[in-house]
This record gives C-alpha cells, structure tokens and sequence, in this order.
C-alpha cells in the first residue's frame, strides 16, 4: 500500500476512533443516572420495601370490625392504621377512656397484623381559646398536655403498636385550626409527642404527618413540598423514622411530575419523587419513606372530585399499577404504603370519603379494587406472595391468606 495511502487509512481510522470516544462521552454524559433517588442510601429500613397497609375506621365500627380485619388478612396485607384520636381517649382532662383501643389493639393482634395508631384530634378541653370549632383539628394550647397523650398510649400499649404517625397534614389550614399552616409550630408539636413516645417505647416507628399534595399557598393551605423544605430548615428528622407523604391518585401512576400529561407537578401519584428530592437536598437520603394515604376516587357526581373521578375497574387497574410502579422504581426508599380504605359504615354518598373505599359502605360488599390487591402479587423486601387466581382456596376463603414476613 502507498505511504500517502496509509497515512490517509490511518488518519481516517484515528478521526473514526475519536469520534467513537466523544459520542462514548457524551451516552455517559447524559444515560440516564442509576440511582436517581439514592435507594442504595437505604441500609436498615424500618420497614421492608414494600409493606403492604390499609387505614381502617374501627373504633365505633364493633359489629364490622372482625370482618374488616378479617378482610385485611385476605388481601394478604400486614398493617392496619388506626386514628387513636386524643378527644376520644381523654374526653375531659384526666379521664382516660381505653375501652374501644384495647379491643382494637387486641383484634389486630388475633390476626396476626400490625398495627399504626395516628394520633391527633385534640379535645375542645386541650384548644386554645380562640380555636376554630369547626376545624378537622387543631394544635394544643399546651404541648405538655399533648405530649402526656403520646406518652400514655405508648405506654399502654409498648410493644404492641408498631408505628406511630404522628398528626396528618398540617400543610393545611383546616387542619390546623383553620389558620395559616405554621411548619415551625408543627415540628415542635412533632418533637414533644416524639420524645414521649422514645421514652415510653423505644422500639416503636415514628412517622411524620403526612402531607396533602395541593398547589394552593395561602392561609389556607401550603404546598406539601415548600412545607417539607420548611420541616427541614427546623431539623424535623431528629424527630423520626421515617418521613410521611400522600400520593392521591389524581392521574395513571406511571404518569411523572416532568411528564407533559401531568396537569401540576403535585398533580400526580409520583408527587412522591419531588419530596425524595428534597430529603437528597438535605442529605437524608438513607431514611425511608412511607406513603401514609394512597388511592383513587369513583366520585364521578361532585364537580369538587369528578374531575378527576375514575371507574371502579379504573380504580382497581390504577391502583394495582401504582404497586407495580413501587415496586419497579421505588424500593427500598419506599417502605409502608398504605391504602385508603376500609370504610366507615356511617358514610354516605355525599362524603368525600365513600367513594375513595375499596368495599360499598352502604352493603360492605367488595369493589373491584378490593378484588384486583387481594389477588396481586405482593413484594417485600425479599419476598414474594405470587398472584392467585381468583378463584383460588385463598380468594374464596377456604384458605389462610399469607402476609409478607
């Protein structure tokens, strides 16, 4: 071969060669990263990833309230959550009332599933004065009063109530008295029930409140991920475990914040991933997360929640989809997820709660969706409960239901 034509076959194959090196740069430069929610920070969860929880409403629901733990058992989920609200617990100060939590704690117990107990719902006794009585709930005019309430149910109860969640969206006014979310007021409320509880049961799970995806930031309401950010410049994580979220499906659940079908970045079930991002921010990757309420609507009458209503079989199909996205994308970083609901039997049709329930609460006859997670696969940790036919010895009842270990 000529020199010049060597030399022409040579540089050729050196210009070939760098350009494979910059393209090679520039897949590195820009695939997409391995572990965008540092899951590999994750190395002694509280929970197994995933952990599979429901909340029910069976403190005045005695007739209901076998079947429904039963019905838990079932769907082979593990956790039940459980208001334990203080204005029932200690009416009047001084008064303690554990008739309806002993039975509650011991029907779970018979079963063979865990309980989380949410506390809050401060008594009119233990409101500032000036509290609004029309509020869900408000904080204490005395935190000692409150973190004496913490204190006696995990006392009571030590070893026998395995996670406390402590509050629910304090992101929202009615919910706090019906005044301006205040972050700073929430973290103190948080640390005095916090402390009480590590001291009267040491191996119990605290949560944060979960917080209310909305994009409204006025007196009414503040943005679940501004309020998150807020929790964090007053060190709320020396108060817990695990950090607390809602993911209310208001779209499919493989539909993303950065997503073009997404109407707002809160507008979506993986809202989740815009709150993880802000526990990277703060370098607290390595705690856990859990998803305190999760579901989807069939409220298709009410023009507040229609637009966003679905089917039942919509329903059933989005929320079996938002395990298997979990599972796919969101372990272990994602421990405890828990299912809204089993339902109060006192709802009706005009409340915002009936529609969100997996059974009828007029009948308690099983929704699709009851049907479709009682028969999915479940995931956690390293075990796998496989799906069943749903005919099967377990979906009929002829069979103990496993749960994952």
């Amino acid at each position: 071969m000529p020199n010049v034509l060597k030399r022409g076959v040579r540089a050729y194959l050196l210009a070939l060669a760098a350009v494979v090196v910059a393209g090679a740069g520039v897949w590195i430069g820009t695939r997409p990263e391995q572990d965008p929610f540092q899951a590999s920070a994750i190395v002694d969860p509280p929970f197994p990833s995933l952990t599979y929880g429901i909340q029910t409403f069976l403190w005045w629901n005695e007739p209901q309230r076998g079947l429904h733990l039963h019905l838990v058992r079932l769907m082979s989920f593990s956790h039940a959550k459980q208001t334990f609200a203080w204005s029932d617990l200690e009416p009047r100060k001084g008064q303690w009332i554990w008739v309806q939590s002993d039975r509650i704690v011991e029907s779970i117990e018979e079963r063979g599933l865990q309980l989380v107990a949410r506390l809050g719902k401060v008594p009119a006794w233990a409101r500032p004065e000036s509290a609004d009585p029309d509020a869900h709930d408000s904080p204490p005019a005395e935190l000692a009063n409150w973190a004496n309430f913490c204190s006696a149910v995990a006392q009571r109860y030590r070893g026998r109530i395995s996670a406390y969640q402590i509050w629910n969206e304090p992101n929202l006014g009615r919910e706090w008295g019906n005044t301006r979310p205040d972050a700073a007021a929430y973290v103190e409320l948080l640390g005095a029930c916090s402390r009480a509880i590590r001291q009267a049961d040491s191996h119990a799970i605290l949560i944060s409140a979960g917080l209310s995806p909305t994009g409204t930031n006025d007196e009414r309401a503040t943005p679940d991920d501004v309020f998150l950010d807020h929790m964090y410049r007053n060190d709320f994580q020396q108060f817990i475990d695990v950090v607390g979220a809602h993911a209310p499906g208001y779209a499919p659940p493989e539909i993303g914040p950065d997503d073009q079908e997404a109407k707002a970045r809160w507008f979506t079930f993986r809202r989740v991933e815009d709150l993880r991002k802000i526990m990277l921010r703060y370098n607290d990757g390595a705690r856990q997360m859990a998803i305190m309420e999760f579901g989807y609507t069939t409220d298709t009458h009410n023009p507040d929640y229609a637009w966003f209503g679905v089917t039942e079989q919509q329903q059933a199909d989005y929320l079996e989809r938002a395990y298997e996205y979990a599972i796919a994308n969101w372990r272990p970083w994602v421990g405890l997820m828990t299912l809204i609901y089993m339902p109060d039997l006192t709802w009706l049709p005009g409340d915002e709660e009936y529609w969100w329930s997996i059974l009828d609460p007029a009948s308690g006859a099983p929704r699709a969706a009851y049907i479709k997670l009682a028969n999915m696969r479940k995931v956690c940790g390293e075990h796998i409960i496989a799906q069943r036919p749903a005919d099967g010895p377990v979906a009929l009842g002829e069979k103990i239901a496993p749960v994952c270990p």
